[in-house]
């Protein structure tokens, strides 16, 4: 079941003191994928670009699966069971993936598993919804939630209505929100509060916060870097061995880095964006000078080199196309 087959959330927006209430987006372009078994968190260390086995159970973590030339096939917001599972069945990590690679990312993944103890699998009961708040509301929001928010980015925690991670933001409080069917049928303090959110909104949010969100049209494409993925923290430099991780490091350690991410929006009304489609500077339009990452309406993520970001007349999908205004992100672009 999609997370837009349960509606948490009201159709009219119910109004609290200053405003609005907070907002409920499902995400049905998201799923959620576990693993279960004694050598689940110790396969996955080697899998991933994140450290797996050393991540604490309060955080979640943005991760990324390469091939083995270094180039991502998925990224991921990744956490560790909170407690230890009590069956063999049970699962001991989830992360968060795109919808449309999920069954291929787990396929791929299962092949290396071998004789190690560890099972994956697309869950078909836990449900993907973005929370947006302004921050007069938390407090409302806390007490429906059944108990303290997450308030920086990247913690998270288990309350009653499901697992609450707070998601980078460039504008106000917001967390992905992880239920189980049953945790949907018992939140019904939540489902009062809630008002309908829209999934662009929380499309655009994950953009502005410079989260490289790979899909099927954009797999293997980019390297890590190259999608500022280690500027989010998605890459640790010292967890061992994974596929691809020669080719991360020595770009790292070399500084050979000359393509990032960058976020901006189309500045043609009525334009938008989609991912995969190329990027050209009409001042050099003899070939592309990038990618398209990520996009959401008129706002996109896309990989360039670093000498078109200062001075560029960047465009969409040809050396004439729509004009993209690059916006800051929220960590700074190093080389």
């Amino acid at each position: 079941m999609s997370a837009s087959t349960s509606t948490p959330f009201h159709d009219g927006l119910p109004v609290l003191a200053g405003g609005a209430a907070p907002t409920c987006a499902g995400l049905d372009a998201m799923r959620i994928i576990s693993a279960a078994g004694d050598d689940a968190l110790a396969f996955l260390h080697g899998q991933l670009t994140q450290d797996v086995t050393g991540q604490p159970v309060d955080r979640a973590s943005l991760a990324g699966y390469c091939t083995a030339k270094g180039r991502l096939l998925a990224t991921l917001v990744m956490w560790r069971a909170w407690t230890e599972p009590a069956e063999p069945t049970d699962a001991r990590w989830h992360a968060l993936v795109r919808a449309d690679l999920a069954e291929a990312l787990v396929k791929r993944l299962s092949m290396f598993v071998l004789r190690a103890k560890a099972r994956l699998s697309v869950s078909a009961t836990l449900h993907a919804f973005g929370v947006q708040a302004s921050a007069e509301h938390v407090a409302a929001l806390q007490s429906a939630a059944g108990g303290a928010l997450p308030d920086q980015p990247w913690l998270r925690a288990d309350l009653p209505t499901g697992t609450w991670i707070a998601a980078p933001s460039a504008d106000g409080p917001r967390w992905w929100w992880i239920a189980s069917d049953a945790q949907l049928q018992a939140g019904q303090d939540l489902a009062r509060l809630l008002g309908r959110g829209d999934t662009q909104d929380w499309q655009v949010a994950d953009l502005a916060a410079g989260l490289p969100w790979i899909a099927s049209l954009t797999q293997d494409l980019f390297i890590p870097q190259t999608v500022n993925l280690e500027l989010a923290g998605g890459v640790s430099f010292t967890k061992g061995c994974y596929p691809g991780q020669e080719v991360v490091a020595r770009s790292h350690y070399r500084g050979t880095v000359k393509r990032r991410m960058a976020y901006g929006r189309l500045q043609e009304t009525g334009t938008t964006a989609q991912p995969g489609v190329d990027v050209y500077d009409a001042k050099d339009a003899h070939e592309p000078t990038g990618r398209v990452v990520d996009a959401a309406g008129d706002a996109l993520l896309f990989e360039t080199t670093l000498a078109s970001l200062p001075e560029g007349d960047l465009r969409l999908g040809s050396a004439d196309g729509p004009r993209i205004r690059v916006l800051p992100l929220p960590y700074a672009l190093s080389a």
